[in-house]
C-alpha cells in the first residue's frame, strides 16, 4: 500500500502545477485597442506674435506760450471734429497790438493814396511814393504778426477724434509746452508686432491677421497687414510689422497688448489623433494591426493642430491605425480590436473552449 502512495504522489503534484499554469494563461487576455482610419485634414501654418495697439492718429496738444487759460472747449473723453477749438488762452495784450497795427496800416494806406494823387499832378516824386509803399507794407506785416500771435493762443484739434481726460482747468496759468489734451483717432487701430527674420518670407502686405485682447478673450479682432518695416532690429533680428484693424465699436484702446495670429499657408494632409503617435528619441511611430498583431510603423510628423498631428510620410489617408490603447501594446503583440468609439470587434486571439485548459495538466500527469 505504501508503494502505491509513493507512485501517485508525483502525479498529483504535476497535475496541481499544470492547473495553475492554465489559470494564469486564462487571465492573460490580449489588450483591446481601437482602430480608426487616417483622415485628411486641413492644416494652417500660423505665426504667433504679441503686438501693441496704437491709435490711427494721435497728438498731444500743448500750450504754445506762457499764458492764462481763458476757456476750455471739451469734456472728458468727448468727440471733437477737425478744427474745433480746444482751448483759448488770454489774448488781451495781443488784441491791443493788433488794433494798433491795423491803425498804423490804415494811416499808411491813406498816406500812400494821397502821395500817388499828388504824383499824378506832378507835386510828388517817385522816391517819396516808393518810401510810403514800404511803410504801408511794414504796417501790414505788423498787423499780420499780431493776428498770428492771437491765433497761437487758440488751440484747435488737427483732426477728428476723442480727447483724453481733462487734467487742467480754466484760469490756470500754463507755461509753454504744458499738456492741455490728447486727441486720438481710434476709428482704426494700428497694431505693431515683431516677426523674426526667419519668418519674413511668409509675411506680406494685405495678409489677414486675427488679434485677441485680454479684455475680450472670446472676440477676435480681424485686420490686414499694412506695412513691413524695411529695417530689422539689429539686437532682435526681427522686423516690425504693422497691421490695421477696424475699431468701429472703439473696444480697442491705444496701448493694449494683443496676441496676434497670422495665417501664413494652408494645406490638406493625412492626420491622426495626437494620442495615436508615440515618440522614441527623435523617431515617431504609430501602430497598425495586421493578422491580429500590432505592427509599429515609423512616420514623419508635421504640424499639430486641434488635437491632430500631420503625417507627411509613413501612412496614407484611409489606412487604419490604433488610436486608443497604444500605451498597452508592443510591436508584434497580439491584440483585440474595436472601432474608435464603437462596439467591440472580433478578438484577434480566440478564447479556448471551455474545459480545454485541463488538457495540458492531464497530459503532464499522464506522463
Amino acid at each position: 500500500m505504501r508503494r502505491i502512495i509513493l507512485l501517485f504522489a508525483p502525479v498529483s503534484l504535476l497535475a496541481g502545477c499544470g492547473g495553475g499554469d492554465a489559470e494564469q494563461n486564462k487571465g492573460r487576455e490580449a489588450p483591446l485597442v481601437a482602430l480608426a482610419p487616417v483622415r485628411s485634414a486641413r492644416f494652417v501654418e500660423r505665426i504667433d506674435a504679441v503686438g501693441t495697439a496704437r491709435a490711427n492718429e494721435q497728438v498731444t496738444l500743448t500750450a504754445p506760450v506762457t499764458q492764462r487759460i481763458e476757456r476750455l472747449n471739451f469734456d472728458d473723453g468727448a468727440y471733437v471734429s477737425r478744427g474745433q477749438v480746444i482751448a483759448v488762452l488770454t489774448q488781451g495784450q495781443q488784441a491791443a497790438q493788433l488794433a494798433q497795427a491795423q491803425a498804423v496800416q490804415r494811416e499808411a494806406s491813406q498816406q500812400l493814396d494821397r502821395l500817388e494823387a499828388l504824383r499824378a499832378r506832378g507835386f510828388a516824386t517817385r522816391s517819396a511814393v516808393d518810401a510810403q509803399v514800404a511803410l504801408e507794407g511794414q504796417a501790414r506785416a505788423q498787423a499780420a504778426e499780431a493776428r498770428a500771435t492771437i491765433a497761437d493762443r487758440v488751440v484747435r484739434a488737427p483732426f477728428a477724434g476723442w480727447v483724453s481726460l481733462r487734467n487742467i482747468s480754466a484760469g490756470a496759468v500754463v507755461t509753454a509746452g504744458t499738456e492741455i489734451a490728447t486727441v486720438s483717432d481710434i476709428s482704426r487701430i494700428k497694431l505693431d508686432f515683431a516677426v523674426p527674420e526667419t519668418l519674413l518670407s511668409q509675411v506680406r502686405p494685405d495678409q489677414p491677421i486675427a488679434a485677441i485682447a485680454a479684455a475680450y478673450p472670446d472676440q477676435p479682432f480681424r485686420g490686414t497687414i499694412d506695412t513691413i518695416d524695411p529695417v530689422l532690429n539689429p539686437q532682435t533680428r526681427a522686423a516690425t510689422v504693422r497691421a490695421v484693424l477696424a475699431n468701429g465699436d472703439r473696444k480697442l484702446k491705444p496701448g493694449m497688448l494683443l496676441t496676434v495670429t497670422i495665417q501664413a499657408a494652408a494645406r490638406d494632409a493625412p492626420a491622426v489623433p495626437e494620442l495615436a503617435v508615440l515618440g522614441e528619441g527623435e523617431q515617431t511611430y504609430v501602430f497598425m494591426v495586421e493578422n491580429g498583431k500590432a505592427r509599429r510603423v515609423k512616420v514623419v510628423t508635421g504640424m499639430r493642430q486641434n488635437g491632430l498631428v500631420e503625417i507627411s510620410r509613413g501612412v496614407r489617408a484611409g489606412q487604419r491605425i490604433v488610436t486608443e490603447g497604444v500605451v498597452k501594446i508592443a510591436d508584434g503583440q497580439r491584440v483585440r480590436t474595436t472601432s474608435a468609439g464603437g462596439a467591440r470587434g472580433t478578438a484577434a486571439t480566440p478564447r479556448p473552449p471551455a474545459g480545454s485548459t485541463q488538457a495540458p495538466a492531464t497530459s503532464r500527469s499522464g506522463g
